[in-house]
């Protein structure tokens, strides 16, 4: 049977082969423990293991490699960011500041930190699916331990003032954390320049292997303090024990150091095909939902009226898609995020999301597009049908 063209960039990424070349020797003959201290062959591991950790801080602007701490991916980052952070400063402190838009890996932390008697403050978002930098600031209280907002949504490709958000931060000597899953190699990210004091990241959303992930967290100006959530044998400056996945993190920092070098000309070329995507499904009455021009390059999630999501995602068997967060699609319910736009629930379960990738084409655009109108036309005619 031929495979539906992929366009669930957003849920995970093939990996890339240069990756796995670069992981291979991990499995075989560079296979020690970076904890084995006694002989040569965690010696290689802790080097292999090291490497990784430059270079991943070197693509986020970190200052020191050390402030890279490796996890199972952005969910176990968010958790260890957002609960580490706020167990670590109460009873002094135990407020958090987030927005409605965040990923389960967020809100769901927060939901349960609230159980814990942590005081959680979910920011909306205007129409376009930005939080506004001014309703941050007024948030904050003496006793607002993190905020967290994240760099790019997942389901409508959205980025957030992060900039801005950190200045804000930065002034009331608040910490600052962000969800950059879908961000980190697909459009700049600088810990520095943005104000950021923690950052969860992942390797399977930029063409890496899956179950892998990190953490930054900044060591100086200031030092942000960490209760970890696994404890054990101390691995990880003991912020995260357990046997750390050498060939994992040489996979994970070979996937971003590609992405970095070619973003520019990746962004321009999935962005026209975006575009091109969007004017074919502006002609069957979509609408586009998030900002217009601040969202990342690859992402496309529109409403299509009189379609249901479902049903179209059923029929249309030869296109891999999806209507939002792969963590959330479980749920049954309507999109959290389209919510908070302002959509109401009819028209959030007429909501799918386009993710063009690196293997995506001029030609599966075109595919696409032919393919979700046809569907589109034949969901209308029924539902017509239907009341007639």
């Amino acid at each position: 049977m031929k495979r539906p063209i992929y366009l669930d960039h957003h849920a995970t990424t093939p990996t890339d082969p240069r990756v796995v070349e670069a992981m291979a020797p991990c499995w075989t003959t560079e296979f020690g423990n970076a904890s084995s201290a006694t002989h040569a062959y965690g010696w290689r591991a802790e080097a292999l293991l090291e490497d990784a950790r430059e270079r991943l801080a070197h693509a986020i602007g970190a200052r020191e490699p050390r402030e890279i701490v490796f996890t199972s991916g952005t969910t176990e980052s968010d958790n260890l960011a957002i609960a580490g952070v706020l167990r670590a400063a109460m009873p002094a402190r135990d407020h958090v500041v987030t927005t409605a838009i965040e990923h389960p890996a967020v809100l769901d932390t927060c939901r349960a930190l609230a159980r814990e008697g942590v005081r959680v403050t979910e920011l909306p978002v205007d129409s376009d699916g930005l939080v506004d930098p001014a309703e941050v600031a007024a948030a904050i209280t003496p006793r607002t331990a993190l905020v967290s907002v994240m760099a790019a949504n997942s389901e409508i490709g959205v980025l957030e003032p992060l900039e801005e958000i950190g200045a804000v931060c930065r002034e009331r000597g608040v910490p600052f954390h962000t969800d950059a899953a879908q961000a980190v190699g697909k459009v700049p990210v600088d810990v520095e320049r943005m104000g950021l004091d923690l950052l969860s990241m992942c390797a399977h959303k930029c063409y890496g292997p899956k179950g892998i992930g990190a953490l930054y967290l900044r060591e100086r100006r200031p030092r942000i303090a960490l209760a970890p959530l696994l404890h054990g044998g101390g691995h990880e400056r003991g912020l995260r024990s357990g046997t750390v996945p050498v060939a994992l993190c040489v996979g994970f920092a070979k996937a971003v150091e590609l992405c970095q070098g070619e973003m520019k000309a990746e962004a321009e070329r999935l962005a026209a095909l975006r575009d091109r995507l969007w004017e074919r499904l502006r002609e069957l009455g979509a609408r586009r939902n998030g900002h217009a021009t601040r969202r990342l390059p690859a992402n496309l999630n529109v409403t299509l009226p009189g379609a249901p999501a479902d049903a179209l995602l059923v029929a249309l068997r030869d296109v891999a898609l999806s209507t939002g967060s792969a963590c959330a699609s479980g749920r049954g319910e309507p999109s959290h995020v389209l919510r908070a736009l302002g959509l109401d629930a009819a028209q959030a379960r007429e909501s799918v999301r386009f993710g063009l990738g690196r293997g995506t084409t001029a030609e599966e655009i075109e595919i696409v597009a032919g393919r979700v109108g046809e569907e589109v036309a034949a969901l209308r005619q029924a539902r017509r049908s239907g009341s007639a």
